[in-house]
């Protein structure tokens, strides 16, 4: 989309200062070394510094073997409870989770039935927008990107809340349950706004329904006859609980932390934590995902060939296809070596989910590649710790399948994360007393001032 404003294009003179900044502000990685500085807060084997304590979620990718810590089988926790027996339970009481997983991360305890059921009643009635803010702030301004859109009608809000600089546990607590409740609709009607005003087609506003669940209400509010099935809202169900919450390490939720220690407001944190997700090394992943397979399809003739499979994978690892980064979008993880629990959980509902769509032949094609690639990446790059799919190798499958555009798919994971980023800023507002504030260490060499007229 062409740009409305003169000062965003790139001229020749902003180029020349851009090389300026590039030349004059290029580190040497050996001072990292030299200064013993974990660049990007991670040790050389890529594991994270620890920068704070939470009982939020845990991530378990090693465990202690004869003194030593060796990869196992990953896991991962909600506030001390295994994810898989969460959604093992959902699935046996034939019922929605994303509910009481988020009532799980903000209050620190599983809710018994009338706990449960207020607390959903709770959500149900936050689940609308203040008089005329579709009109004034989502249609009035659309954009091509969602995620943009998003941060700008979460900061609007702030001008709609009576107390929005009162940080509080109560306060936040409120505004932390009315954005939950209401991202649903600000990603939904943001894109029926950018479908209807940039790409021209038909404008078709759909209010949630207090008794559906998130899932429900998502599938509804999108799709124009408002029909889904069962299956398909279980599904996106079981997506949002895995996408809820994944340690306080993650950027978007370290993000959080850092943003809610200067004291600003809930709507000014949400939106920063969202700006983090938005970058696609964090929650665009499984667009990239979506991409390499398009071109995969294409290139390869034979889907049940894998000789003909681990030579295009081959050609990505040697950066001779897709977007030549070398890369394999959707395996491997910072965390994760054996295997990724939330992918190897979510890969069994998309199966169901492809028998349903009569797309088995491509559900096939992914399972192949993870195997595939797995054997691939560990041979050619020596990773022996193990590398296996992560989360983002399925979703955008499952979303493909839902018929979700790929506008929403990180919005979706925004839909998820934000209660976790609410159950962590409220932790960092009970117990961090301090701003965080890391060091920096300057590199720069001291130089004497020269006056104008002698440069």
């Amino acid at each position: 989309m062409a740009s409305h404003y003169p000062f965003s294009k790139v001229t020749p003179q902003i180029e020349a200062l851009a090389a300026l900044c590039s030349g004059n502000g290029n580190i040497s990685p050996e001072l990292y070394l030299e200064h013993n500085v974990y660049c990007g807060l991670r040790d050389l084997d890529g594991k994270g510094v620890l920068t704070g304590l939470t009982e939020i979620s845990e991530i378990v990718s090693k465990k202690e073997i004869d003194g030593k810590l060796v990869p196992c089988e990953g896991e991962l926790y909600y506030r001390g409870i295994n994810v898989a027996d969460l959604i093992r339970g959902f699935v046996k009481d034939d019922r929605f989770g994303f509910e009481e997983i988020t009532y799980l991360l903000l209050f620190g305890t599983l809710p018994d039935s009338a706990q449960l059921d207020e607390f959903i009643n709770m959500i149900g009635s936050f689940r609308k927008l203040p008089s005329s803010f579709v009109r004034d702030i989502i249609l009035k301004m659309p954009s091509v990107d969602l995620m943009n859109t998003i941060s700008r009608c979460i900061l609007s809000l702030y001008a709609y809340d009576d107390y929005p600089n009162d940080t509080s546990v109560p306060n936040v607590l409120r505004q932390s349950l009315e954005l939950i409740a209401l991202f649903p609709l600000l990603m939904v009607y943001s894109y029926d706004a950018k479908r209807y005003y940039i790409d021209g087609d038909g404008l078709i506003i759909h209010r949630p329904k207090k008794n559906l669940s998130t899932a429900e209400n998502i599938l509804y509010m999108l799709r124009d006859d408002c029909k889904y099935t069962k299956l398909e809202a279980k599904v996106l169900d079981v997506a949002l609980v895995l996408h809820a919450e994944h340690g306080g390490g993650n950027n978007s939720t370290f993000t959080t932390h850092v943003v809610t220690s200067s004291g600003t407001d809930t709507y000014s944190a949400v939106t920063a934590a969202l700006c983090s997700l938005k970058g696609p090394k964090h929650g665009g992943a499984n667009l990239k995902v979506m991409g390499m397979f398009d071109e995969l399809k294409r290139e390869v003739k034979d889907w049940n060939d894998e000789d003909e499979i681990t030579e295009y994978l081959r050609k990505l690892l040697d950066k001779e296809a897709f977007d030549r980064s070398g890369l394999i979008y959707g395996m491997g993880h910072a965390v994760y070596s054996v295997s990724d629990p939330r992918a190897q959980i979510f890969k069994k509902y998309v199966e169901k989910l492809a028998a349903e769509k009569q797309m088995e032949k491509e559900f096939a094609l992914y399972a192949s590649v993870e195997k595939l690639a797995a054997e691939l990446i560990a041979k050619k790059r020596r990773i022996y710790k193990g590398v296996s799919a992560n989360i983002d190798f399925y979703s955008g499958f499952c979303y493909s399948m839902l018929g979700l555009p790929l506008e929403l798919y990180t919005p979706l994971f925004a839909a998820a994360r934000i209660s976790g980023w609410s159950a962590h800023r409220i932790e960092e507002i009970v117990n961090g007393k301090k701003i965080i504030r890391p060091a920096y260490m300057n590199v720069q060499p001291r130089t004497d001032y020269k006056p104008l007229s002698e440069r």
